[in-house]
């Protein structure tokens, strides 16, 4: 009992949880901000072909 106690208490390593968890939120937001330019990267894309075979 007295392992799984010590165990519980322990603070080693959680700084290394915490960067996991900020790098994952960075990467997630990032990922989410690419594909969000890239579409409209390609509506852009679109339309100006739109227009100019239009023309």
């Amino acid at each position: 009992m007295k392992k799984i106690w010590n165990f519980i208490k322990e603070e080693d390593g959680l700084e290394t949880v915490e960067y996991a968890i900020i790098a994952g939120l960075i990467v997630v937001g990032t990922i989410a901000t690419i594909l969000s330019i890239g579409t409209w990267v390609k509506t852009q894309f679109t339309s100006l072909q739109s227009g100019l075979s239009g023309s």
